[in-house]
């Protein structure tokens, strides 16, 4: 009860550093392993950018998987996540892999090329969708694919309906609906023009 209270506090929208901490734990391998989940969609060599990587959960097996001459850009607003995931990808070996980049709370600021994109369970807290969007849009290569991950618990089917209609609005083209545990999911594919 007093971890809701003081979410409830914290009154945005922006998950808490602190918080993530539960987000990065072992156990979360067994529903969410990074390379077993990412693995069809990231191969050696390519850019990926990690959008809202936190603690970078995600990112040390992006960087796993993108190989030594692959590159992980690493994306988030608070500086307390980019430090945590920095010490984290040198213990893992993986630093000069990973490209730290810090946000604005209006733009993600990153320029591409990216091969690959991956929002998990951060796009609901994202206050401007469609800029978002937008920005991950001209972020993607020419047929460039966004993986986007939204928690049930949290997410609404449809409110997730809203997100996958700005992202067509915008000029990402559904491929699939993959099936990942406790999520609602959609792989997305930059079409060659923006709406």
């Amino acid at each position: 009860m007093i971890l809701f209270a003081k979410l409830r506090r914290t009154n945005n929208h922006v998950c808490p550093w602190w918080l993530c901490y539960s987000f990065d734990n072992p156990l979360r391998r067994l529903f969410h392993d990074p390379e077993r989940l990412l693995g069809p969609y990231v191969k050696p060599g390519m850019t990926v950018a990690d959008i809202g990587c936190g603690m970078g959960y995600f990112t040390l097996g992006l960087a796993r998987l993108a190989g030594p001459e692959g590159k992980v850009i690493a994306v988030d607003l608070q500086e307390r996540m980019l430090a945590a995931l920095e010490s984290r990808a040198r213990r893992a070996g993986l630093a000069e892999r990973i490209v730290l980049h810090r946000c604005r709370p209006d733009s993600l600021g990153v320029d591409g090329p990216a091969d690959f994109a991956l929002a998990f369970w951060m796009a609901h807290e994202v206050p401007d969708k469609p800029r978002f969007f937008r920005e991950i849009f001209t972020l993607l290569k020419a047929e460039g694919r966004l993986l986007l991950v939204e928690p049930k618990i949290h997410v609404a089917g449809r409110s997730f309906e809203r997100t996958l209609t700005v992202c067509r609005e915008t000029g990402l083209q559904l491929l699939e609906e993959p099936a990942i545990s406790l999520s609602r999911a959609a792989l997305m594919r930059k079409e060659k023009r923006w709406r």
